[in-house]
């Protein structure tokens, strides 16, 4: 009996407890999570492309020796500034002027036999023509005047190659630059075989630098690479001018191009494109560019290292920026978290352009007012409700970037 009575107690029980609990209210739904929110801008930004590049003279003259014998003197010091015409170097000249001497007696020789065989002919004329000699004592006569004649041009020839020679032991600097350090050194024998290099000398005011785009980037510029086809000489030297007097040195606005040098800092003078290859090439896909700078100084040297800034033509127009924090990005695909006009989190992919400053350019999948997220995108997910606040400052849109 007392177990029954037990057994029959328990249903009681258990219908207490569930009518406890069915009186039980649910917990409210979470807060929407406040999100900081900045507008997408439209404003007018150049956009601005880098470029590694190397500097290289605007002539680069390698100085051989094209006679052979023993240097006797260098006549510059290495890495020092030379003038067009300036003494560079001497190999001995002893052996040059004696063939020189040999040479101009032949001519001397060659000569008094062209002497005698035109009076012999002369003679013979007036003879032949009352036939006092035969026809062919004066067809001989003539023969050797001829032959005299090419013997005098070839001791003269002989004399031109010996006093060219003989030049070729004096070797001056055929451009205004910066002479290199002598490759060989007084006492050594040059000239030998391959014609022997002694230095370089590199014209450096203008200096080149050069650069390689690629497919898309010559898209955008092929315009102004075009345009260099037809760049002379004098257009060139003018475009530098304007560019030592702070003046644009390219056509049509354009600001030209920044010289940015490895410790970051811009070089003082613009400069602008004066040629590009004829092929883009095939392996890396780009196309290799060569610009100008004024180098009154002679600051710039061959071989530094540099980038190339460059406005890009036609840039800049209603530009879309939004803050750089406020794109994600994965595996290449890069999105923003859109918040719509009912405060509900839309993620959408977007294709960017190049960084300006803080901001990042849109060139698609934004409109210009739309608000994206900049601050709390991890805590929202696509289609949930958010509670936006401004972000304290919006993006701003700065004029040329700084060097990077």
């Amino acid at each position: 009996m007392r177990v029954r009575n037990r057994m029959t107690g328990w249903p009681a029980v258990c219908l207490a407890l569930v009518s406890i609990g069915c009186g039980e209210k649910k917990p409210p739904p979470p807060p929407p999570p406040t999100v900081l929110v900045a507008p997408v801008l439209k404003e007018d930004v150049p956009v601005f492309s880098d470029y590694v590049a190397t500097v290289e003279g605007y002539i680069n003259v390698d100085i051989r020796a094209r006679v052979v014998g023993f240097l006797m003197t260098q006549d510059y010091k290495d890495g020092a500034y030379v003038k067009q015409g300036q003494l560079l170097f001497t190999i001995d000249p002893r052996q040059f002027q004696a063939d020189v001497a040999t040479a101009r007696g032949q001519v001397a020789q060659a000569q008094a036999l062209l002497t005698r065989a035109n009076i012999t002919v002369q003679r013979y004329r007036p003879l032949a023509a009352k036939q006092a000699i035969s026809q062919q004592d004066l067809d001989n006569a003539i023969a050797s005047q001829q032959n005299a004649t090419g013997l005098l041009e070839s001791a003269k020839g002989t004399l031109a190659q010996a006093e060219l020679n003989l030049s070729w032991t004096k070797i001056f600097s055929p451009v205004n630059g910066v002479a290199g350090t002598a490759q060989v050194r007084i006492g050594n024998l040059v000239g030998q075989g391959v014609p022997t290099l002694l230095t370089t000398v590199s014209q450096v005011d203008p200096i080149r630098v050069i650069f390689n785009i690629s497919e898309v980037d010559y898209i955008r510029y092929a315009t102004l690479v075009a345009s260099t086809e037809r760049l002379g000489e004098a257009v060139i030297q003018e475009r530098l001018a304007l560019s030592l007097d702070g003046g644009s040195p390219m056509p049509a606005g354009n600001p030209g191009l920044e010289l940015i040098l490895a410790d970051n800092s811009v070089y003082k003078y613009r400069g602008f494109i004066i040629s590009a290859q004829r092929q883009i090439q095939t392996t890396t896909g780009t196309l290799q560019v060569e610009a100008v700078f004024p180098n009154p100084d002679a600051f710039l040297r061959p071989g530094l290292y540099a980038r190339i800034r460059g406005q890009r033509p036609g840039s800049g127009k209603d530009t879309l920026l939004i803050p750089q924090k406020a794109v994600s990005e994965l595996q290449g695909t890069f999105s923003v978290a859109v918040v719509t006009p009912e405060d509900k989190v839309q993620i959408r992919k977007v294709e960017v352009g190049p960084r300006v400053g803080p901001n990042w350019i849109i060139t698609q999948g934004l409109s210009a007012g739309e608000r994206v997220i900049v601050e709390g995108v991890q805590k929202v997910t696509d289609g949930a409700p958010v509670k936006p606040q401004p972000a304290s400052s919006p993006p701003a849109a700065p004029s040329p970037p700084p060097a990077k």
